[in-house]
C-alpha cells in the first residue's frame, strides 16, 4: 500500500477583525425578525448587503428580493437594504401604502444628515464616493439633483470646478480605501481651503479596522485571500490594501470553491479575511478547503477589538 505523500506546511494567518459589521448584523436582523414578527413573505428592494450567500439563507427563510418598489404588492412590508435610499424611495413606499423598514446601517444615515446640515448652511457639497453604488445613490438622492457631486478620484478632485470655493463641503462613502480618500481630500484642502469637512471621519469604523487587520498581516503573507463579493466596495477595497501592503498576490473569492489552488501556487503563509457582509460561515469555509491541501497552523492577528452594535427599529424591537 503506497503511503500518501504529507500535505507542505502552511500558516495561516487570519486578520481580526474580519468579516460582519454591526450594520451589516443589524441589516439581517432586520429581515429575521420582521419575518418571525410577521411570517413570511417579507420582501427586501435590493441585496440587504451584498453577498448571495446572505441573500440565499434569507430567501429560504422566506425573504423575497426586489429590484424596485413596483414589484412590491400594495400593503405588503418591505425593507429597504443597509446601504441607504434616496428619500424618493420611501415616498414612494408610503404612496403605494407599503410597510416599511429602513435598514440603512446608523453610520451611512449620518453621512446623510451631514450631507443635510450643509445643505440648509447654503454650502454645495462634494461627496467622495464611487459612481453607481447604492451607498452613493441613497446619499446622493438625499437632496435637490445637482446639489452633490461626486468625485471619484484625486484627478476628479483637481478638476472639479465650483460655484462659490467659499461655500463648499464634502462628505464621503462609508466604504472606502482610507489612503485613497485622504489623497482626494489633501488635494480638495489645498485647493478649497475653506471647505467644511466631517466633524469625524465618515469612512467607518468596521472599514477602517479592517482595512488596518490586511495592512497587518500583507507583508508577512505569500498571498492574501479575500472573501467577499465582487460588488461590495468594502471587500474590494481590502484586496486593493492587500496589493499596496506588499502582496501582490490577493484575491477574492466568494465561497472556498472559488479558490484558484493553480494560481495560488505553493505559498508557505497565506493571509484570510472577510469583508463587512461576508459571515463566519464562509471564513470556516475556506479553512477547511486549506486544511484538505495543505498541513495548516492558524495564527490570528488582532488589529482592533470592536464591540459596536446598533439597536432595531423601534418596530422591531422587544
Amino acid at each position: 500500500m503506497t503511503e500518501r505523500a504529507p500535505k507542505p506546511k502552511l500558516t495561516l494567518i487570519l486578520a481580526s477583525p474580519r468579516g460582519f459589521c454591526a450594520g451589516v448584523d443589524r441589516a439581517i436582523q432586520i429581515v429575521e425578525t420582521a419575518i418571525e414578527k410577521f411570517g413570511p413573505p417579507v420582501y427586501v428592494r435590493h441585496e440587504i448587503v451584498h453577498n448571495r450567500f446572505v441573500v440565499e439563507t434569507l430567501e429560504r427563510k422566506g425573504a423575497i428580493f426586489v429590484e424596485e418598489l413596483d414589484e412590491v404588492p400594495e400593503g405588503a412590508r418591505v425593507i429597504f437594504s443597509a446601504h441607504g435610499v434616496p428619500k424618493s424611495v420611501p415616498e414612494a413606499a408610503k404612496a403605494r401604502e407599503l410597510i416599511y423598514f429602513d435598514a440603512t446601517c446608523p453610520l451611512v444615515s449620518k453621512v446623510h444628515v451631514e450631507a443635510e446640515r450643509h445643505h440648509e448652511r447654503g454650502l454645495d457639497i462634494i461627496l467622495i464616493g464611487h459612481a453607481g453604488h447604492p451607498e452613493v445613490i441613497g446619499t446622493m438622492g438625499q437632496l435637490p439633483e445637482g446639489t452633490v457631486r461626486l468625485v471619484e478620484t484625486v484627478a476628479d478632485a483637481e478638476a472639479f470646478e465650483p460655484r462659490d470655493p467659499a461655500k463648499l463641503a464634502f462628505v464621503t462613502q462609508t466604504t472606502l480605501s482610507i489612503d485613497d480618500t485622504a489623497e482626494i481630500v489633501a488635494v480638495l484642502r489645498r485647493r478649497f481651503p475653506k471647505i467644511v469637512g466631517p466633524h469625524k471621519e465618515d469612512i467607518c469604523y468596521a472599514t477602517t479596522n479592517r482595512q488596518e487587520a490586511v495592512k497587518a498581516i500583507a507583508p508577512r503573507a505569500d498571498a492574501v485571500i479575500v472573501i467577499g463579493a465582487p460588488n461590495s466596495s468594502n471587500s474590494m477595497r481590502l484586496v486593493e490594501v492587500a496589493e499596496r501592503s506588499g502582496c501582490a498576490k490577493s484575491m477574492l473569492v466568494q465561497r472556498a470553491a472559488d479558490i484558484d489552488w493553480a494560481a495560488l501556487g505553493h505559498p508557505r503563509t497565506v493571509g484570510l479575511t472577510a469583508g463587512a457582509s461576508a459571515p463566519d460561515v464562509l471564513v470556516d469555509e475556506v479553512i477547511a478547503a486549506f486544511r484538505e491541501h495543505f498541513d495548516v497552523t492558524v495564527e490570528d492577528v488582532e488589529a482592533a477589538r470592536e464591540s459596536v452594535q446598533f439597536k432595531l427599529p423601534r418596530a422591531l424591537a422587544g
